[in-house]
C-alpha cells in the first residue's frame, strides 16, 4: 500500500511566487526519487481556532500564509531509501537549494492510509 509523507508550513505571503518556484523544482526531484504525487496546497480558507489551528502548529506571523503539503510514495521503504540518497544529491544543498521559509516551524510526518476512497 501506498505511504503519504504531510507538511505543514508557513510562507511569507509576499514570497508566493518564489515558493512556487522552489517547490517547482524541489517536487520534480522527489518524483525523481520515485514519488508517485506531490501536492503543494496555498492556503485560502483557513480558519482560525481559539485552542488549536495550522497557523499556532507552525506559528504563522501575521504576514504568513499556512502551505500544506504531501507526497504519496508507493510505500515505506521507497520513501525511506529516496529520502537517503536525496539526503547526499548535491541539490538538497541548502546553499544549492535555499527554502523561502522558516524550515524550524515546518512540522511533517509520514502516515499509512487506512482508507483509500476514490
Amino acid at each position: 500500500m501506498s505511504y503519504v509523507e504531510g507538511f505543514v508550513l508557513a510562507v511569507s505571503s509576499d514570497k508566493k511566487q518564489e515558493f512556487i518556484e522552489t517547490a517547482t523544482g524541489v517536487d520534480a526531484i522527489f518524483l525523481e526519487y520515485g514519488a508517485l504525487r506531490v501536492m503543494e496546497c496555498w492556503g485560502d480558507d483557513v480558519p482560525r481556532g481559539e485552542l488549536t489551528d495550522f497557523y499556532k502548529a507552525v506559528k504563522a506571523k501575521d504576514d504568513e500564509t499556512v502551505v500544506f503539503s504531501w507526497i504519496i510514495w508507493p510505500d515505506k521503504d521507497t520513501k525511506t531509501s529516496a529520502m537517503e540518497e536525496m539526503m547526499k544529491d548535491p541539490r538538497f544543498a541548502a546553499g544549492e537549494n535555499p527554502m523561502p521559509f522558516d524550515g524550524r516551524r515546518m512540522i511533517f510526518g509520514g502516515f499509512q492510509p487506512v482508507i483509500d476512497l476514490g
